[in-house]
């Protein structure tokens, strides 16, 4: 479903799948959530090893609104993502490291 090299991850939200995407809008959106002034601050925050639980809600908030969704953060707070919030943490990295090149 997904397709890695357009930079997408899949995801299973309320036992549906979904796919999440860094666009640049959504990249856009998580650099004012998460007060960042540019894609190198963010990047910067997010590869300092201090990531928070709140950090990766904005990310897979961001990246399902890249991949089409239309709901809201406060949507995802109520919702079950597979896998748990480890599994939510490792599909954060692997959008950030999708959207800019890697292909893990």
């Amino acid at each position: 479903m997904a397709n890695p090299l357009a930079g997408e991850v899949a995801l299973v939200l309320d036992g549906h799948p979904r796919v999440m995407k860094l666009t640049l809008g959504a990249l856009a959106e998580l650099e004012e959530g998460l007060g960042c002034d540019s894609i190198a601050a963010l990047l910067a925050r997010l590869e300092g090893g201090a990531v928070s639980a709140r950090d990766v809600m904005a990310l897979i908030v961001a990246g399902l609104r890249g991949g089409g969704w239309t709901g809201r953060a406060a949507d995802l707070v109520a919702a079950e993502i597979e896998g748990g919030p480890v599994e939510a943490a490792r599909l954060a990295a692997l959008l950030v490291a999708r959207a800019f090149g890697e292909l893990a």
